[in-house]
């Protein structure tokens, strides 16, 4: 897949980086504000092994406060810009709101990463389709005004819906990663499932994106806070090598770099001496 000037492979799991540029995110809100501290974090996560960074300007934790589009843009599409300034790797953006998308795109994104799968804002599809651009459909559901009946089955349902509003709006199927929505309207053990079940998310026949990273799942398993959940991550990362995702998002880029890279060698391993 063709994102901004790179061909990803999507039989390697390639590590996406994640720069919040917003105050209240729930595992680094505020550090990474500033132009120089951005840029900073950005370029020491490209040397760590980061091939994509997804720059956020709006937290999108439980309990989050949704911020307007001008303030949105305002965060993200001077960031957006100084990246592809000052490097040369491709910028994903993360937002579910169509007036950010088109800025951010006009800015010179190489991605949009939509938390809401098409579903929050309707003219989200037709802003990527019209920018040719690829995108990341994650699932996500308000699954207390409608819950679930059998999870693995309506989680496909609810993509297989994403998919055909993009179909309809023009997004050609080369340009689509699926993400699981892993600490998006789900209970703790909805949220294994569907790290367990990755593959099930794959045979609808598009690649893969995995974020895990520092989320609740870990810290309820592990019992721990936020800024100690980097092994658990690197564990989901280890199982989304063996289950053939094409990304895993990560805060924490050099420790899941060299973690995928292990488990891939050993993967790929053909037994001949």
């Amino acid at each position: 897949m063709l994102i901004g000037n790179r061909d990803f492979d999507s039989n390697h799991t390639h590590i996406m980086g994640i720069l919040n540029v917003t105050p209240d995110s729930f595992s680094d809100g505020g550090r990474f504000n500033g132009r120089e501290n951005a840029l900073r974090h950005a370029l020491s996560m490209i040397e760590d092994g980061a091939e994509i960074i997804d720059v956020g300007g709006e937290s999108t934790r439980p309990g989050y406060t949704m911020i307007s589009e001008d303030e949105e843009i305002e965060r993200v599409c001077p960031i957006i810009e100084l990246l592809k300034r000052e490097t040369d790797v491709p910028v994903s953006l993360d937002t579910y709101k169509s007036g950010v998308a088109l800025a951010g795109i006009k800015a010179g994104a190489d991605m949009i990463n939509d938390i809401w799968g098409l579903k929050f804002d309707s003219e989200m599809a037709g802003v990527i389709a019209a920018s040719k651009l690829p995108c990341c459909l994650m699932h996500n559901r308000d699954s207390v005004k409608s819950p679930y009946t059998d999870f693995l089955s309506d989680m496909l349902s609810d993509m297989r819906r994403t998919l055909e509003i993009a179909a309809n709006a023009g997004i050609t199927r080369d340009r689509i990663i699926l993400d699981p929505g892993v600490g998006f309207g789900k209970s703790y053990e909805q949220n294994l499932q569907a790290i367990k079940y990755l593959d099930s998310l794959a045979c609808l026949g598009y690649p893969v994106l995995l974020g895990t990273s520092r989320k609740s799942v870990i810290g309820l398993t592990l019992d721990l806070p936020s800024d100690e959940r980097v092994e658990g991550t690197v564990a989901t990362s280890v199982i989304a090598a063996m289950l053939h995702c094409m990304f895993v998002r990560v805060h924490d880029v050099k420790e899941n770099y060299r973690a995928v890279r292990m488990a891939e060698a050993v993967l790929n391993a053909d037994g001949s001496e």
